[in-house]
């Protein structure tokens, strides 16, 4: 590469412009270089926004794409952490939010919406959830989505923790009649604690939800204790509720 990424960071902003205009016309290139890909990295962190307009544009209406891909999704949290004028903002979570499910279940793309989960905005964050609710119990159960979702539960808000816990336990209105609930609880619940990945969730659950929500899952969970130990991934959790049952 033209460009030295110690350079960049040490010469004056003449000479960093006069630099970063060498990637003129190859960035897309540069980014998906295994050492390209730093050095558009670099200029996105050390450059004023405003002398490298030409690389954050050539992202616009690819920032899926680019958030597939092994470099590329570094490349868009960059811009995400360091571009923060409204125009670029905008678009960016615009591209990530109408495809933020595909992205939750993608090798790479998963990087970027937990990025946004853990430092975005309150209101990207409920767009966020906004979008993956309906979906929670299939996303905690792929590889991928299940660290998406643990981030919902970690980052998100009271209110929307509340909308993923009622989800799972199949409670989707509070007016249901309870046997119709607990028909479900069980169904949900215990497919995603039988999970590889789910059962992970359900402990992200326990760990960050109220005192009430805790009770009601445990009490759920308690009944298929000794079933749960039968199955490989099923024996995490039943670890977890005997251990927190023991506490008291």
């Amino acid at each position: 590469m033209p460009i030295s990424l110690q350079a960049l960071e040490v010469v004056d902003l003449d000479q960093q412009t006069q630099m970063v205009f060498e990637l003129d016309g190859s960035v897309m290139r540069c980014v998906r270089d295994q050492n390209g890909n730093h050095v558009i990295q670099k200029c996105i962190e050390c450059v004023p926004q405003e002398k490298i307009q030409f690389i954050i544009s050539a992202f616009y209406g690819q920032v899926v794409p680019l958030s597939t891909h092994p470099y590329g999704c570094r490349v868009i949290q960059r811009v995400l952490e360091h571009c923060d004028d409204e125009k670029t903002q905008n678009i960016m979570m615009d591209e990530i939010l109408q495809a933020v499910c595909t992205l939750a279940q993608d090798q790479y793309g998963n990087y970027v919406v937990q990025h946004v989960l853990q430092h975005g905005k309150p209101q990207e964050r409920s767009a966020i959830i906004c979008k993956l609710a309906g979906q929670i119990v299939k996303m905690s159960q792929q590889k991928f989505a299940s660290n998406v979702i643990e981030k919902c539960l970690t980052y998100g808000s009271a209110e929307e923790r509340q909308i993923l816990i009622n989800e799972m336990l199949g409670s989707t209105d509070e007016n249901e009649p309870l046997q119709f609930s607990h028909m479900y609880v069980e169904t949900y619940l215990q497919a995603m604690m039988k999970d590889q990945f789910g059962n992970y969730v359900v402990q992200k659950v326990l760990e960050t939800c109220d005192d009430q929500n805790r009770e009601l899952i445990l009490s759920r969970i308690k009944t298929h204790v000794t079933s749960l130990k039968r199955y490989t991934y099923g024996k995490h959790i039943a670890a977890r509720v005997e251990k927190v049952i023991a506490a008291g």
